[in-house]
């Protein structure tokens, strides 16, 4: 088998087509939620909490001089930051990713129809027999 036909066959098999497509769903479904934490939740979390709130613009001073109001890229380009806004960014597009695949599964589960369970396969030849000798030696 050449090379070029080792490949193709490696490359069009079931597996590798559907993680191609699950990594591009997943990339377009990341930008969603992004959008999602970005654009709904955070300014309801804004309102809630009474103000116009950053999360990814807030950090704590490690080392160098940073002048107040300072944003993230400023901070970090004339001082040493711990970045501490924009991983809870980060962890709440998390909660809000799983919290919709979980939906998404629960719903697919619910809607997935209950298939009858297939009748059990004929044992093979062998085991017949198998099954025929030992209850014959049972019965002596």
């Amino acid at each position: 088998m050449g090379f070029a036909s080792e490949f193709r066959e490696f490359a069009m098999k079931g597996n590798v087509v559907d993680l191609a497509v699950g990594v591009i769903i997943g990339a377009a479904f990341g930008k969603i939620v992004d959008s999602v934490v970005k654009d709904l939740i955070m300014p309801l979390v804004n309102l809630i909490l009474g103000g116009q709130i950053d999360f990814s613009n807030k950090y704590l001073v490690l080392s160098g001089s940073v002048p107040a109001g300072a944003t993230l890229a400023e901070a970090q380009k004339v001082g040493n930051v711990f970045a501490w806004g924009n991983f809870v960014t980060v962890s709440i597009n998390f909660v809000i990713l799983a919290f919709v695949i979980f939906l998404m599964i629960k719903q697919i589960n619910r809607l997935k129809r209950n298939e009858p369970a297939a009748a059990p396969a004929a044992p093979a030849e062998d085991v017949v027999l198998l099954r025929e000798i030992r209850d014959a030696l049972n019965r002596r």
